[in-house]
């Protein structure tokens, strides 16, 4: 399957029989930032083009609750309800919206099940990744299977938060301590991510040293606050591939297109 030239995007290797990637700017994917909604939906579209199949999204609420998507084709809604994972067996993408949080796409390609996470500090703290990765399990995957990619987000050295914030968070995912360049107390989100998985079990982990608050290949709810730049969503999507006439399978990590 070709990719398209028109969908900016970061392409990462989860598997044979897993097609996954993280999107960028310009192509906002969120409904709710003011965004034209019918040029959102067709943006979505052309995700789902170049992933081969519809996407689910959910209404994320910065929690640790789970969708789980049932085996189905055709379109899905705009939203399958208020979460911050979601996990599949089907052939249906699943996809999270970020903006300097924290997008995780885990697979288990023997098993057939993928999960998309949106790890904000505060599903970070409230377990959504371990959340999510128990409804894999629930759905026949196995952790020390599984591969795990954290996509673009706020860096350890730009993500300036309270003092109280981050030891409130640090005392629930201790790698998540950090201090920004300027010597201010910050939260590592990817960092927590990445340690979070190791304690479950989770072997093969690749991360994006690619921070949103700096990169502006990437839309950032703070820098958009900060400059009045456009806010937008960017996406991390990933879909079970296997089987399917005509999907290539067993591709690795592309580059970010133009």
């Amino acid at each position: 399957m070709a990719q398209h030239a028109d969908v900016p995007l970061i392409e990462v290797d989860l598997g044979d029989g897993v097609r996954a990637a993280f999107t960028a700017a310009p192509l906002n994917l969120g409904l709710h930032v003011g965004d034209d909604p019918g040029r959102v939906r067709e943006n979505r579209r052309l995700v789902e083009r170049w992933l081969g199949g519809p996407v689910a999204f959910a209404t994320q609420v910065h929690g640790a609750d789970v969708a789980v998507v049932v085996p189905q084709t055709g379109s899905v809604p705009d939203s399958v309800g208020a979460a911050d994972a979601i996990v599949t067996s089907g052939p249906t993408g699943v996809g999270v919206m970020v903006a300097d949080c924290v997008p995780v796409l885990l697979a288990d390609a023997d098993a057939g099940v993928v999960a998309a996470v949106h790890a904000g500090r505060r599903g970070l703290a409230g377990g959504v990744v371990q959340a999510a990765l128990r409804s894999m399990v629930a759905a026949g995957a196995a952790p020390e299977r599984v591969r795990a990619a954290i996509g673009p987000a706020i860096c350890g050295a730009c993500y300036e938060v309270p003092a109280a914030m981050r030891d409130e968070i640090a005392a629930v995912v201790p790698a998540a301590r950090s201090t920004t360049s300027w010597g201010t107390p910050a939260l590592d989100l990817p960092r927590g991510v990445e340690a979070v998985l190791a304690g479950a079990g989770v072997r093969h982990v690749r991360r994006l040293d690619c921070c949103t608050a700096t990169d502006e290949r990437f839309f950032s709810h703070r820098r958009s606050v900060a400059t009045g730049a456009t806010d937008g969503r960017s996406a991390g999507v990933v879909r079970r591939t296997r089987g399917e006439p005509g999907v290539s399978e067993g591709i690795g990590e592309g580059p970010l297109l133009a």
